[in-house]
C-alpha cells in the first residue's frame, strides 16, 4: 500500500504532480488541478461498447469501510447501520475523516483523498461505503489515481453527492459503482433488501432487482435496454465540461434531486440538452424528486408550472422511454443502482430491472 509521501509525489497515471498539497481549506493548488485536469480521459467510447468491470460481490466475512470523501457527520448517526452491516455478517473499518471537521468539509481534500485511496488499495476492504453526501467530493477528484483504482476494483457506494464520485470512476475507469445507500441512511427494509440483492454474491438474475413504485408515472411508453449511468442531478449538471462527465450515449439515464423548485429542475435539465447529453439517451428512469415543487412565494417563478409539467416538456419531447417516481433518491426506501450494468426499462409497467448481475462471485 502507498504511503503518504508515494501517494502525494507519485500518484498513477499522471493525474497529480509532484507539487506539494496545503492540508487546509483550499486544499489543492490550482497547478495542481490544472495538471490534473489536462489528464486524458482513459475511455472514448459508447457506453454499450465499453468493458465494464464488475468488483466482487459481498459474502458473510466481507470488509466495508466507511469514509467521509464530502461533508462530515456526527459519528453517532452512523452506528446503527454498522450494526446492521455486522448483522448481515460484515466486517466494518470506520476511517478517520467521518471524525473530523474542516469548514463544511469532513476533512481537509488531501486528507479526505488520502484516506479513499487507502482504502482502494488495501486488499482486506471490499467495499467502501460513503458516510454521507453534503458537499466536497468533487474537490477531491483531481487527487484520486484512477488507474489504481481500475487496478483495485471494489464495491463503491453512496449517492447525493457522492454521485461525482460515483460518474468519474466509472467513466474513467469503467468500473461499475453504486448509487446507494450511505453510512447515516435509515436502512428500512425495503433498502437493505435491495442493497443484499444488487451487492451480495449469492443472488443471481432473473428477478434481480426489478423494482416498481406504486406512484410512478409514465412519461413516454416503451420498453429499452441501455446501460444505467446516472445520480443527483445537481451533480451530473456539475460534472459537465470536466474530464469526468457524464457518458449517456445509449445508456437508460436515472435521476433523482432534492429541494430544487421546477424553474430550477428545468434549466439543469436544459443545460444537459444544450450540452448533447439528454438526446443520445436510451431511456429515463426517474426517482425521487424531494421538496421540488415550486415554493409558495410571490416571485416571478412561483407562475404555477409543477415538476411533473417541467419534466414532460424537458424529458417527454424527446420520445424515449421514460417513468419518473422510481423508488431511488433522497427517500427512506431506495433502491441500490449500479452504474454501467445492462438494464431494462419498461415505461408502461413503470419497472426497472436489471438484466445482468451488479457484481462477480
Amino acid at each position: 500500500m502507498s504511503n503518504r509521501r508515494t501517494f502525494l509525489t507519485s500518484l498513477g497515471g499522471g493525474l497529480l504532480g509532484a507539487a506539494s498539497l496545503k492540508a487546509s481549506l483550499i486544499g489543492v493548488s490550482a497547478a495542481d488541478v490544472t495538471h490534473a485536469l489536462s489528464a486524458p480521459d482513459v475511455l472514448h467510447v459508447p457506453l454499450n461498447e465499453k468493458n465494464f468491470v464488475m468488483p466482487k460481490g459481498l459474502r458473510e466475512g466481507s470488509t466495508v469501510a466507511v469514509t467521509a470523501p464530502a461533508s462530515g457527520i456526527n459519528p453517532g448517526d452512523a452506528t446503527k447501520n454498522i450494526a446492521l452491516l455486522k448483522s448481515l455478517g460484515l466486517n466494518v473499518i470506520v476511517g478517520q475523516a467521518i471524525y473530523r471537521r474542516n469548514g463544511y468539509l469532513s476533512a481537509p481534500d488531501e486528507d479526505r483523498a488520502i484516506e479513499f485511496m487507502e482504502f482502494i488499495e488495501r486488499k482486506d476492504i471490499d467495499c467502501i461505503m460513503c458516510a454521507r453526501g453534503g458537499y466536497g467530493v468533487m474537490r477531491i477528484l483531481p487527487l484520486l489515481d484512477f488507474e489504481t483504482i481500475r487496478k483495485n476494483p471494489k464495491i463503491i457506494i453512496g449517492y447525493s453527492d457522492i454521485t461525482a464520485l460515483l460518474i468519474a470512476i466509472t467513466t474513467m475507469t469503467g468500473i461499475v459503482t453504486y448509487h446507494g445507500p450511505v453510512a447515516s441512511s435509515e436502512f428500512d427494509t425495503f433498502t437493505t433488501e435491495q442493497f443484499k440483492k444488487t451487492l451480495f454474491t449469492n443472488n443471481t438474475i432473473p428477478d434481480n432487482n426489478t423494482a416498481a413504485h406504486e406512484t410512478s408515472i409514465t412519461i413516454t411508453k416503451g420498453k429499452v435496454t441501455g446501460r444505467l449511468v446516472g445520480g443527483n442531478l445537481s451533480m451530473i449538471v456539475s460534472t459537465l465540461g470536466t474530464p469526468y462527465e457524464i457518458d449517456t450515449r445509449g445508456a437508460i439515464l436515472f435521476m433523482e434531486e432534492i429541494e430544487e423548485e421546477p424553474y430550477k429542475i428545468d434549466r439543469m435539465l436544459t443545460q444537459l440538452w444544450l450540452a448533447g447529453k439528454l438526446q443520445t439517451c436510451a431511456g429515463f428512469a426517474i426517482g425521487q424528486f424531494k421538496n421540488c415543487e415550486a415554493k409558495n412565494r410571490t416571485t416571478v417563478t412561483t407562475l404555477k408550472t409543477s415538476l411533473k409539467q417541467v419534466l414532460h416538456a424537458r424529458i417527454g419531447s424527446l420520445g424515449v422511454p421514460a417513468v419518473y417516481g422510481l423508488p431511488f433518491g433522497h427517500v427512506k426506501s431506495k433502491m441500490t443502482l449500479p452504474l454501467g450494468i445492462m438494464a431494462e426499462l419498461n415505461a408502461d409497467e413503470k419497472t426497472l430491472s436489471y438484466i445482468e448481475t451488479a457484481v462477480i462471485s
